[in-house]
């Protein structure tokens, strides 16, 4: 059974950072592509940041660029986000989701940017709060 949990969120002054993390289960790591999404309140689902795991090729929205950055620890089936220069409007609650590799790279950074359709499995989200 495939298993995602994120951990990490929390409550942090405007300018802060929190590293997310996301503990991967019951599939081959190395397989998979994991995508980093969040959800403000009142806003649709949002698209940020992904990896593949096999090769660690990474993707980001132009929203974060730069402020946020991904990255996996493939001998702990773990994926992070750190997070630095967090702003108000960051706040929201933060998912993982995993993709097989195998439907391709173009698939899943479309998934970040267009609608996560090519996503099958969800953590059940991490809240962040960023406090102006």
């Amino acid at each position: 059974e495939v298993q995602l949990v994120e951990s990490g969120g929390g409550l942090v002054q405007a300018g802060g950072s929190l590293r997310l993390s996301c503990a991967t289960s019951g599939f081959t790591f190395d397989d998979y592509a994991i995508g980093w999404f969040r959800r403000a309140p009142g806003k649709e689902r949002e698209g940020l940041s992904c990896i593949r795991n096999s090769d660690g090729v990474t993707y980001y929205t132009d929203s974060n660029k730069g402020r946020f950055t991904v990255s996996s620890d493939n001998a702990k089936n773990v994926v992070y986000l750190q997070m630095n220069s967090l702003k108000h409007e960051d706040t929201a609650v933060y998912y993982c989701a995993a993709v097989k590799s195998l439907v391709g790279w173009k698939d899943i950074v479309d998934g970040i940017r267009y609608g996560p359709y090519v996503y099958d499995d969800w953590g059940e989200g991490t809240q962040v709060t960023v406090s102006s």
